[in-house]
């Protein structure tokens, strides 16, 4: 089950990045329900939802870091299995090692096989080369949520007369299976495990 989560998450995940990497630019938008449900293509520099992390030296330790955290994952996957442990948890965690290898291979890979997407659609194998060397690739996202946007009133603390909008993040498809992983996780941990711990103590009542 595990390995049938992480490869059709991969697929998905790779599928849409190479469709909006060779038919769009940076910038571009597409609406695809009105205006609340958008495709937007950015690139990543670092970490899950746009957010930047340490030039060169952190592109790459992040990269590292990914490669290490997958494999571990990974590692407990397997433990996990063969241990006979739950399916609940087993999904969850498969999911989050999908979400992670999906970014790392971008972060590995597309600098070395598309040229940069500024003003013009990349080209896949271009024949000058890549925009960038191994493990510093960027990460293609690419869906955007604004369901609403507001203006506080200028009296209100902190925010007044600031532009609000949710939800302004922009993600692929790896981010969002790293983020339904982790609440999977959290509810499996808070709720399934208490459960199944405590069911033979209230049968002795």
């Amino acid at each position: 089950m595990a390995t049938l989560i992480v490869a059709a998450v991969l697929i998905v995940d790779q599928v849409i990045k190479l469709l909006v990497k060779t038919h769009m630019h940076i910038g571009e938008d597409i609406p695809v329900i009105g205006s609340w449900f958008r495709l937007h293509f950015i690139e990543n520099e670092g970490f899950a939802f746009g957010m930047a992390f340490g030039g060169t030296a952190g592109k790459i330790f992040l990269t590292l870091f990914r490669v290490v955290a997958s494999g571990l994952i990974a590692w407990f996957i397997v433990r996990h299995i063969r241990q006979g442990g739950r399916t609940s948890l087993v999904a969850s965690l498969a999911l989050i090692l999908a979400g992670a290898v999906g970014n790392l291979v971008d972060c590995c890979f597309y600098g070395l096989i598309f040229n940069e997407s500024y003003y013009n659609i990349a080209t896949l194998f271009p024949p000058e080369g890549g925009y960038a060397p191994f493990l510093q690739g960027k990460v293609v996202d690419m869906f955007y949520f604004p369901l609403f946007e507001l203006d506080w009133p200028q009296w209100m603390p902190l925010v007044g007369g600031q532009h609000f909008e949710f939800f302004s993040a922009i993600f692929n498809f790896a981010d969002a299976a790293i983020t339904i992983g982790v609440i999977w996780l959290l509810i499996d941990q808070i709720f399934l495990v208490p459960q199944k711990t405590t069911a033979p103590e209230e049968q002795k009542k």
